[in-house]
């Protein structure tokens, strides 16, 4: 039986069997162009979603070592020492450097170690070590030496996440160090004669050491001395225990690495830290974060951050003289060292109060006068840098320094 359709719905059906069922490649460009644009503009908020848990990671482990200070004063009744360690069968020069004690040169992070869940590393360094033929006594030889395996450890406890630096030439990094105050002038001496000139072993007090240290060393930690919390009479919470720094990258970045400047001196720096902003040429014009490609810096393998185990200003300190992320400003690395808090975080640095709080201190904080001279032994009224005298270096330099009377009255 044959049955004749209408002749419309004949066409209706052809033209359905013909119709495109897919996009067309306008369709597509305008599909890719939009996810493009989306893309582009979740990026930048998935980089800083990034960048905000590596900074509270970072926060978090410095938040570890200031329960760590407070449990290790619970135990042993005092501060780690910041310069502690064995001295070498005969007296020697701090930065005289020897694979047969670690001459009194240990960070206040050795000591810590048990305290932040690193007894394994400790158990290594507080026994003697023999490998591939080395032999070193307890505590270890000097801190420079990569042989020796818990100095050239990275600790994870001790790295902020936020910065790249990693492997040689560096030892183990560490992107915390101790506060040392608001005086750079022979920052690596306290009262004891850790020097070759000594009579006697263990290294005797000398009455001069003693007279600049305590003229000078105005930190929370105070080199190769005692310390207590009572010691720090302006409050735990006024006073910075500790700062972060960031490590180098061999980029002549010139937070990260030292000029090395012959014409720079101890009392060059101790009386205008802003010398090495004041000379021409040494910093980049076109770049300010970085030392110009005509200047000379320090050996590769002397960058800051290099030894998590080292007290020297250089490797182990900071100071608050000049704010936050400013320049490395330093003589050598076993001599002054002037280098603030410095960090990869935008904008500025954290920093670990006494009481164990973790705040972060932008570069724009108040720092008073960045060219007046550092206090110390020989300061006078006149430029207002006798012993005893506030710092001159602003809310930055006060929260520097441990009993200096000033009062915080304002927010950080």
């Amino acid at each position: 039986m044959f049955v004749e359709f209408p002749k419309e719905q004949v066409m209706r059906s052809e033209v359905r069997r013909h119709t495109p069922t897919g996009f067309t490649l306008v369709e597509l460009l305008v599909v890719i162009a939009i996810i493009g644009v989306l893309v582009g503009l979740l990026l930048p908020a998935v980089q800083a979603a990034r960048e905000a848990a590596r900074r509270m990671s970072c926060s978090n482990n410095f938040k570890q070592i200031g329960l760590a200070i407070h449990n290790y004063h619970s135990t042993y009744k005092q501060l780690p020492i910041h310069g502690a360690g064995t001295h070498h069968y005969k007296p020697r020069n701090i930065w005289s450097n020897t694979s047969l004690s670690s001459n009194r040169r240990l960070s206040f992070l050795v000591g810590l170690t048990p305290f932040f869940e690193q007894q394994a590393i400790w158990e290594v360094i507080s026994n003697p070590y023999d490998k591939d033929g080395n032999q070193y006594p307890p505590m270890g030889p000097t801190p420079d030496k990569d042989p020796y395996e818990p100095w050239a450890t990275n600790i994870p406890s001790l790295r902020c996440p936020s910065d790249p630096g990693f492997g040689l030439p560096s030892l183990g990094r560490t992107n915390y160090v101790a506060c040392l105050g608001d005086s750079t002038y022979d920052g690596r001496n306290g009262s004891l004669l850790v020097r070759s000139s000594a009579t006697r072993l263990p290294y005797p007090e000398d009455q001069g050491f003693a007279e600049e240290a305590r003229a000078k060393n105005r930190g929370f930690f105070k080199p190769h001395d005692n310390s207590r919390f009572r010691d720090i009479l302006d409050g735990l919470s006024n006073t910075i225990a500790a700062g972060e720094i960031c490590t180098d990258l061999g980029d002549k970045d010139k937070r990260t690495m030292g000029p090395d400047v012959s014409s720079l001196s101890s009392n060059g720096v101790r009386n205008n830290p802003s010398i090495c902003r004041d000379t021409p040429g040494l910093i980049d014009s076109e770049r300010p974060q970085f030392w110009a490609s005509g200047t000379p810096v320090f050996s590769a393998v002397e960058g800051r951050g290099y030894r998590w185990a080292e007290y020297l200003p250089y490797y182990g300190g900071c100071y608050t003289i000049l704010p936050p992320n400013s320049e490395v400003c330093s003589i050598s690395d076993t001599s002054d060292t002037l280098a603030s808090a410095t960090s990869r975080h935008q904008g500025g640095a954290h920093i670990l109060m006494g009481d164990g709080a973790v705040k972060f201190i932008t570069d724009s904080i108040e720092a008073g006068d960045s060219r007046a001279r550092m206090v110390y032994k020989g300061g006078s009224a006149t430029y207002g840098n006798s012993p005893g005298s506030k710092s001159p270096y602003g809310l930055w330099g006060s929260l520097g320094t441990r009993a200096s009377k000033e009062v915080i009255g304002e927010d950080f």
